[in-house]
């Protein structure tokens, strides 16, 4: 493995924005030495479809992270769905020592630890296993003996992990469906919430302060600790030197502390930790920070620690969706896929072109297409972004990749290539080349249709009259690559084949796209679409969508060009959420 400090301006790539993060956190600990490159942007082309996954990308849901944005109201929230994957961790040294029978059968994972050598995975049939250095007790085991096997955890065996983080000390946590809370791993600062400073040698509840709390969510600074509830409260305790628990004083919290002051009355749906600060994301889309900020990261335009959370007026007036933190920098994002940025920038990793250090929220990426997710680790100084085409930019202190092509990047650059190619789709008077083999493999609907008895088995083209080339093109292509590159309105489309053809998967994916590619503009026109095709999750969506943006949704020429009874239907449904209301 090579690394490779990228420029202080964002690098595209085709990877999963969490996925790549991951690479650069895994090798943390202060083995991230590169030096700045000071070359213009340099286009990386790696195709891993690899989710090594810790507390972000376990709990990534099939959209954006929503906390509904109150435009003087509040609709009920969404509800979060976390997406399953297959997971290709080959890539990963520790990996190698595996057999493919025990790789096959890993849902999610996270690696971790100096050199990326310890590990923690979570099988298909929510087994959990670890292997590796063990370093303070962090695998869990009982002991602190290193292995090169994979031990399982029977006591958290079937619990159903919903976040997973890890502390740089290290330090674990980990939430279950049923709202439990374990810890175990360093805790020379209490970061267990045990009460005690005792090494973890095993998974143990954390149940002071939190009994009949369920918590949904995790996150991890260096030594200090953050949970949150269904409730939408924060609690947090560990190591408490710059006041990044949040409790005014700077004294260590062995415990679970309630987080109040500003955020007494509100409900956070999304909480990150930066090395020794902390950040929270409410209902209504506004930020608040607490802990260290000597280099900015609060975000707050000032470099004072601050000891009770303080919301960022540089965000007033944006829906934040989803928030994460670096080192000592944070990245935002917005209901509208704009990106922003602040805190330190001695890697360029807040892609801003220079290596400024800023106290409050910048835009980055304005020139760019829609933002749709974002990653960074509390351990690196390393940030990452996802558009709503698929590409991926990375920016900051990097690790770079080989030239090898795995099977899916041969797949993919085979896709429509007549050198290859056996048979032809012509759609609306073109051809798309593909190869029967695959479409065989990757879909029941070919499966059937390349049979002795159908005529289209005998054929070298194929005519389409159904569906326009855009749509036809991008389902063949998502054949080939598992992925979607179609603007909105023309997901709309493919949502209907993929009706037509009994691809599940896809309309999750189109349904996806709709959700990541919805403006004000295109709002009621996708509302429209979703009732047509009877698809409620996305409906739901763009209903809450177009209600937080009610005023600037109904001045579009979508609003007022749609059929009465849907019409009549959406003000109705409006009025009962308390749309009107002063």
């Amino acid at each position: 493995m090579y690394w490779l400090s990228l420029p202080d301006t964002p690098t595209s790539t085709t990877e999963g924005a969490a996925d790549i993060i991951r690479e650069a956190a895994a090798g943390e600990s202060g083995s991230v030495t590169g030096r700045l490159a000071t070359r213009p942007p340099l286009s990386l082309t790696m195709e891993r479809s690899c989710s090594v996954k810790s507390r972000d990308s376990i709990t990534h849901q099939d959209h954006a992270p929503a906390p509904p944005c109150s435009r003087g109201h509040t609709p009920p929230p969404l509800q979060r769905r976390s997406r399953r994957t297959m997971v290709d961790v080959t890539k990963w040294p520790l990996f190698s020592l595996m057999e493919g029978e025990e790789l096959s059968s890993i849902r999610q994972a996270c690696v971790f630890g100096t050199s990326a050598n310890e590990v923690i995975y979570i099988t298909h049939n929510d087994d959990v296993y670890v292997f590796g250095l063990n370093c303070s007790n962090c695998l869990g085991t009982g002991d602190s003996q290193s292995t090169i096997l994979p031990k399982k955890l029977d006591f958290l065996s079937g619990r159903k992990v919903v976040s997973l983080s890890y502390g740089s000390g290290p330090h674990i946590l980990l939430a279950t469906e049923e709202g439990e809370l374990f810890a175990w791993g360093h805790n020379g600062y209490s970061q267990l919430g045990n009460g005690t400073t005792n090494q973890g040698v095993a998974p143990v509840l954390v149940s002071a302060s939190l009994l009949n709390k369920r918590v949904t969510e995790v996150a991890c600074g260096s030594h200090h600790s953050l949970a949150l509830t269904n409730t939408g409260e924060v609690y947090a305790w560990g190591y408490n030197n710059c006041g990044q628990v949040g409790s005014g004083s700077t004294a260590n919290q062995p415990t679970p502390r309630r987080v109040s002051n500003c955020l007494q009355n509100k409900v956070v749906v999304s909480i990150t930790c930066g090395q020794t600060s902390s950040l929270a994301v409410v209902e209504n889309g506004e930020v608040y920070g607490w802990g260290y900020n000597g280099n900015g990261q609060l975000g707050l335009g000032n470099n004072g620690n601050q000891l009770t959370p303080c919301r960022l007026v540089g965000l007033q007036g944006l829906c934040v969706l989803q928030i994460v933190s670096g080192y000592a920098h944070s990245l935002a994002l917005t209901d509208e896929g704009l990106l922003y940025a602040w805190g330190t920038n001695t890697y360029g990793q807040l892609g801003t072109g220079n290596k400024s250090n800023q106290l409050s929220p910048v835009q980055i990426m304005a020139e760019k297409e829609r933002i749709v997710e974002i990653a960074a680790c509390h351990s690196t100084h390393t940030s990452a972004a996802k558009t709503q085409s698929g590409q991926v930019y990375m920016w900051g202190q990097c690790r770079e990749h080989d030239d090898f092509l795995t099977v899916s990047q041969s797949l993919k650059k085979e896709f429509d290539s007549p050198e290859t190619a056996d048979l032809k789709f012509s759609v609306d008077g073109k051809y798309i080349h593909v190869h029967k083999a695959v479409l065989k493999i990757r879909c029941e609907h070919f499966r059937s249709m390349f049979q002795s008895h159908w005529n289209e088995d005998m054929k070298e083209v194929i005519e389409i009259d159904q569906f326009t080339y855009p749509v036809y093109r991008s389902f063949l292509e998502f054949l080939y690559t598992d992925n979607i590159d179609l603007p909105p309105e023309d997901a709309i489309g493919l949502l209907d084949l993929a009706t037509s053809y009994c691809e599940n998967r896809l309309k999750r994916l189109c349904q996806h796209i709709i959700k990541r590619g919805i403006t004000i503009e295109n709002a009621f026109s996708l509302l429209a679409a979703a009732v047509r095709y009877d698809a409620e999750d996305l409906e739901e969506f763009c209903f809450k969508f177009c209600v937080n943006h009610l005023t600037e949704v109904t001045q579009t020429a979508a609003f007022w060009q749609i059929e009465g009874n849907l019409l009549k239907e959406f003000i109705s449904r409006a009025s009962r959420c308390g749309a009107f209301k002063n």
